[in-house]
C-alpha cells in the first residue's frame, strides 16, 4: 500500500484533519508514551475529544475524560494487587464498560491481556488459564462458578448482578468489584510503563480447543485496510453487538480509538432489542455475527418495519458466512449498507464485500483490501488458475505471531494458510467454500458442505442448516445434513432432499436430513460442527 494512498483513505474517514498545533503535540506525545493499544488509543481521544461520549451502555453514557481517569484509578488498583509489567491478566465478561475500562487500565500497567470466551465450559476456562497463567482473571460475576477452580492467584468482579451490600460473605471472603476499587483510588495521569500491552484473541475452538493468537498493538495500515473497503467514518456512533473479547467486536473497538466513536453496548443480544439501540442512539455502523442478522431477519415483518434506523449506513458482519440469500434479504428489508469481511483470528482481513459485491453475488467475501494478498494454492502451493478452487493464503501486516502454546499456521512465501478452501470468480471476489478439512469425496467429486448448505438456506421454510460428512456405501461419503424449520410442518425430509437435487448434483443431496430446535453454536457464532458429528 503506497502511503498515498493510506493518506487518503485516512482524509476520507476524517482522521486526518484540522486540529490545534497544541492538539496535534498532546495526541502526538500520548502515543509516544503510551503506543497505539488500548492505553494510548483511548488516552488520544481523552486528549482531543474528552467531552464526547465515548461508552454508553445499560448504566448510562461516559465520556473519553471519564473513561480515562476511571482506568486511570482502576491500573493503580491493579498495580496494589500486584499486577506489574509483562503479567498476563484475563479479562472474562461481556459487552460493557468494564470489558473497556478493564482493557485499558491492565494496558497502562504494560500487562498483557488475554480475553477468554465467555461461552466456554468450566472445564475449557480451567485448560486455558493453566496454559497462559495469568496473575487475575477480572470476570462478570455470572461467571464466577466457572472460574472456582481455576488455578489463578486473584479474581475481580466486573459486571455485578448482586448489591455488595447483601452478599452473604464477610468483608475478607467477597470479591472485590472494579467499581469498588475504581471508586476508592486517585483519577490522576500515571506514567508509563517501559513495555507496550500485548493483545492475546482466543481462537473459536470449533475444532479443538481454543488457542492463544497473540497480537501486538496494531498500526495504521489495519484500519487503512478496513476503512479502504468500508466506508465508516471519525465521530460516528456504533453499536457492536459482536462479542469483543473475539477478533471482529475488538477490531471494532480498536477503531473507535481511531475514529473518535461513540461506542453503544448491550451486554447480550436480543434482535429486536439490537434494532432498538441502533435507533434511539442514531447510530451510523452496526457490527455483528451473521448469526444476530439470521435472528433479526426472522423477527415478525411488523416488528422489523417499525425499526427504519434512518442513521444506519455500514452493518459490518464478520466471523462466519453469510448463509444463503441472508445478504439480499437483510439489504432488501433495511437497505443496500452491508459489508461482509472474511478473515481469522490469525490473519486478520483476508477480503471484504461491499453491498455492490453481494448484490452481484450474495454469497461471495468480497475482494482484498488495501495491503493484502490473497492467493489461491493447490496442496503443492503453487498458484490454481481462477476459477478453480484451492487453499486460501493470505499475507499483510496483520498476521499473528504464532499461537503462545506454541505452533502457527502453515507458511508459504511470506502468505499464511487461512485454513479454508475457496476460488475467484471472474469479478475477482474471492468465494469461501469451506474448511479444508471440512471437503468430503463423494462420487469421486469434491463436496463442501456450504454448498449444500446455503441451498438449504433458501428453501422458505429452513431457519439455518448444517451439514458434516458421513460413510456412504454408494458414493464412498456423503453429507448428512442438520436444520432449523420455521415450522414442523413446513417441510419433510423427502422434501428438502427433492430440493437440494433439484438445485445441485446428485451427489451432493444429503444421506440424512435431521430436524434439530437449534444448531450448536459458540459466543461467536459459528457452528459446533464436533457436536454435530457425534450424533449417531
Amino acid at each position: 500500500m503506497s502511503i498515498t494512498t493510506g493518506l487518503k483513505v485516512l482524509t476520507e474517514a476524517g482522521v486526518i484533519r484540522p486540529l490545534s498545533p497544541l492538539t496535534l503535540l498532546r495526541i502526538a506525545n500520548t502515543v509516544r508514551q503510551w503506543g497505539t493499544g488500548p492505553a494510548g488509543g483511548f488516552g488520544v481521544l481523552a486528549v482531543s475529544a474528552d467531552k464526547q461520549a465515548g461508552l454508553i451502555d445499560e448504566l448510562g453514557s461516559l465520556t473519553y475524560r471519564e473513561v480515562h481517569r476511571r482506568s486511570n484509578a482502576l491500573a493503580r488498583a491493579l498495580a496494589d494487587i500486584g499486577v506489574s509489567e509483562g503479567d498476563g491478566v484475563a479479562v472474562m465478561c461481556r459487552n460493557h464498560r468494564y470489558f473497556v475500562e478493564a482493557s485499558i487500565a491492565v494496558a497502562k500497567l504494560g500487562a498483557d491481556i488475554l480475553y477468554l470466551n465467555t461461552a466456554f465450559a468450566g472445564p475449557q476456562l480451567v485448560d486455558v488459564v493453566a496454559r497462559e497463567k495469568p496473575v487475575l482473571v477480572i470476570h462478570d460475576e455470572e461467571f464466577a462458578h466457572l472460574l472456582a477452580d481455576a488455578d489463578v492467584k486473584e479474581r475481580l468482579l466486573a459486571w455485578t448482578d448482586t448489591d455488595p451490600a447483601e452478599s452473604d460473605a464477610d468483608a475478607d471472603g467477597r470479591m472485590r468489584s472494579l467499581e469498588e476499587l475504581i471508586s476508592s483510588h486517585d483519577t490522576g495521569d500515571l506514567s508509563p510503563p517501559k513495555r507496550h500491552a500485548r493483545i492475546v484473541i482466543l481462537t473459536s475452538g470449533t475444532t479443538g480447543t481454543p488457542k492463544g493468537a497473540p497480537r501486538k498493538e496494531a498500526g495504521v495500515d489495519a484500519a487503512v485496510a478496513l476503512l479502504s473497503r468500508m466506508p465508516l467514518r471519525y465521530g460516528w456512533r456504533t453499536h457492536i453487538a459482536a462479542p469483543m473479547f473475539h477478533t471482529w467486536g475488538f477490531a471494532h473497538l480498536a477503531l473507535a480509538m481511531l475514529l473518535g466513536t461513540t461506542v453503544v453496548l448491550r451486554r447480550s443480544f436480543d434482535p429486536e432489542q439490537a434494532l432498538r439501540a441502533v435507533q434511539e442512539h442514531e447510530c451510523d455502523s452496526f457490527v455483528v455475527i451473521p448469526v444476530m442478522l439470521q435472528r433479526i431477519m426472522h423477527l415478525p415483518q411488523e416488528v422489523k418495519d417499525s425499526y427504519p434506523m434512518p442513521t444506519l449506513k455500514v452493518v459490518a458482519a464478520s466471523g462466519s458466512a453469510l448463509p444463503g440469500d441472508l445478504a439480499l434479504s437483510w439489504m432488501d428489508q433495511f437497505g443496500d449498507n452491508l459489508y461482509n469481511i472474511y478473515g481469522s483470528t490469525e490473519v486478520a482481513y483476508a477480503s471484504i464485500a461491499t453491498p455492490e459485491d453481494l448484490r452481484e453475488s450474495p454469497a461471495s467475501a468480497g475482494k482484498p483490501p488495501y495491503s493484502t494478498t490473497v492467493k489461491i494454492l493447490d496442496s503443492q502451493g503453487n498458484p490454481v488458475p481462477d476459477g478453480e478452487s484451492g487453499r486460501i493464503f493470505v499475507g499483510n501486516s496483520m498476521l499473528f505471531e504464532g499461537y503462545t502454546g506454541g505452533g502457527s499456521k502453515e507458511m508459504i512465501d511470506g502468505l499464511m494458510s487461512s485454513g479454508d478452501v475457496g476460488r475467484f470468480d471472474e469479478g475477482g471476489r474471492l468465494h469461501v467454500e469451506g474448511r479444508d478439512d471440512e471437503m468430503i469425496v463423494s462420487g469421486g467429486e469434491n463436496v463442501f458442505p456450504k454448498e449444500v448448505e446455503d441451498c438449504l438456506c433458501r428453501h422458505e421454510a429452513v431457519v439455518e442448516a448444517a451439514a458434516v460428512g458421513i460413510d456412504c456405501e454408494e458414493f464412498g461419503r456423503r453429507l448428512r445434513a442438520f436444520v432449523v424449520v420455521s415450522d414442523p410442518a413446513a417441510a419433510s425430509e423427502l422434501a428438502l432432499k427433492d430440493w437440494v437435487h433439484a438445485n445441485l448434483a446428485r451427489y451432493k443431496v444429503p444421506k440424512e436430513i435431521v430436524f434439530l430446535d437449534e444448531l450448536p453454536r459458540n459466543a461467536t457464532g459459528k457452528i459446533l460442527k464436533r457436536e454435530l458429528a457425534k450424533q449417531p
